[in-house]
């Protein structure tokens, strides 16, 4: 539609997806503010956010843009009513919300458009509520911004990597996968579904993702891929689906929220829920593991592995811990927790009136990478002493250190030996079979 010689993007889903009137969003805003669990928002370039009706999934669309930052905002949204090849572009001045226009950045529109031949297709954008379905929440939580919509469709996620590669320099640009999860299964198999999804996107591996995944699945795994090659992670912040609300499990919708964070995510945890965590072990002793978790935060559900050391007076009372992560580490903690106070066979059980005494001490694990060595000599080169833990696995027996025991045993030929012994093995045990893993912790 043009006026005033500007070519306006009309708003096709008002009072259908959201409603069609400002203050009540605002109010929407206003409830979900009260339902954020840290009040601490780490400001991410890029998220991952669901684009369905906002009763539906309006949480977890407003929380995933709330930690976005810049200005400049790049929307990769699915073309669900047109056929795209590749992807497409616009050619509009402006795209109106409920609150008022928000302005294309043509300048970066047409730079896409020449550096990577594209074209543009208004006719795809008309009836596409993906893009929309973001626009009332960023104009009213954020100043001066201007967008740069991107319809996806038949297209390889190298094409979304290099964009996101080629604009991440700026920090001023910022990035929105607009995406929901899997479509209209029977509630069981969309919740295995979606959880299988959130895997391959925290872990950075889509190497089997497939489209009935997410209705954008090249723009998700484009996504996952920059993060991968930048060592960055995604963090989870809210994951439901449609039968939540309606009570319809035949047919239901998935939604997940993710944001970029530049970092690990034991980093993350480390430095937004180091309280909550050492709460939840304590909590966790003091009730004998028996703990109903009706929520927690979000990122606490993706799978982790945690080892939970307690000490008395300086000294060790107990530790046990998971090498791999293999639950949800709201559920590793809880259990090593207790299985450290009452199940450690090198000590008694913790006694009521020592719970007040102990130290507590986490250590958040990333995923073991295996180390590959010619010989004793190279193996103990390849290692980081005060960084690495070790695991040593040879004839069924296997033995871990915690880069905590360098403070112990700072001599890397020493500390393996020690690691051997811990095996089972004698100190100067060598064979072709034994295999070796490093990872690394954070320390709580």
């Amino acid at each position: 539609m043009r006026g005033d010689n500007l070519n306006i993007k009309k708003a096709q889903v008002a009072g259908i997806f959201y409603p069609n009137n400002e203050n009540e969003i605002q109010e929407l805003i206003c409830q979900y503010n009260k339902q954020i669990q840290n009040d601490t928002i780490y400001k991410s370039r890029l998220v991952i956010a669901p684009h369905a009706g906002y009763r539906f999934s309006g949480f977890g669309t407003y929380l995933s843009l709330k930690h976005l930052s810049g200005n400049n905002i790049f929307i990769f949204a699915p073309a669900h009513k047109h056929y795209v090849e590749g992807i497409a572009l616009c050619n509009y001045d402006y795209f109106e919300t409920v609150a008022g226009k928000i302005p294309v950045d043509k300048i970066t529109n047409n730079n896409l458009i020449n550096n990577y031949k594209l074209e543009c297709n208004n006719e795809a954008f008309e009836d596409e509520h993906a893009i929309e379905v973001m626009l009332p929440f960023l104009s009213l939580i954020k100043d001066d911004i201007k967008i740069i919509p991107i319809l996806v469709g038949n297209c390889s996620p190298n094409l979304i990597y290099e964009i996101i590669s080629d604009y991440y320099h700026d920090d001023n640009n910022s990035f929105i996968i607009s995406s929901d999860l899997s479509h209209f299964l029977s509630n069981e198999k969309a919740v295995k579904t979606d959880n299988l999804t959130a895997n391959m996107i925290e872990n950075c591996e889509c190497r089997n993702f497939q489209r009935t995944q997410a209705c954008n699945a090249s723009a998700i795994c484009g996504a996952v891929s920059f993060a991968k090659s930048n060592n960055f992670s995604f963090i989870r912040l809210d994951m439901r689906n449609s039968s939540q609300v309606t009570n319809d499990k035949n047919s239901v919708v998935g939604y997940g929220s993710w944001i970029l964070y530049e970092g690990e995510k034991n980093h993350y945890i480390k430095l937004y829920y180091a309280d909550y965590i050492k709460n939840i072990c304590y909590k966790s002793i003091k009730q004998q593991g028996k703990m109903d978790i009706k929520s927690c935060p979000s990122v606490l559900k993706q799978c982790g592995a945690c080892f939970v050391t307690l000490e008395k007076n300086n000294a060790l009372r107990g530790c046990i811990g998971s090498i791999v992560a293999y639950r949800e580490l709201i559920y590793d903690l809880i259990q090593n927790a207790y299985l450290s106070a009452y199940k450690d066979p090198r000590f008694l059980p913790i006694r009521d009136d020592e719970i007040n005494e102990i130290t507590i001490k986490i250590s958040l694990l990333s995923p073991p990478d295996e180390i590959f060595f010619d010989n004793e000599e190279d193996l103990l080169n390849k290692i980081v002493p005060f960084k690495d833990g070790i695991i040593l696995s040879d004839a069924n027996k296997r033995a871990v250190y915690l880069p905590s025991v360098w403070e112990q045993l700072p001599d890397k030929k020493i500390f393996i030996n020690s690691l051997k012994q811990k095996a089972g093995f004698n100190a100067d045990y060598f064979s072709n079979s034994l295999r070796a893993y490093k990872f690394y912790s954070e320390y709580i």
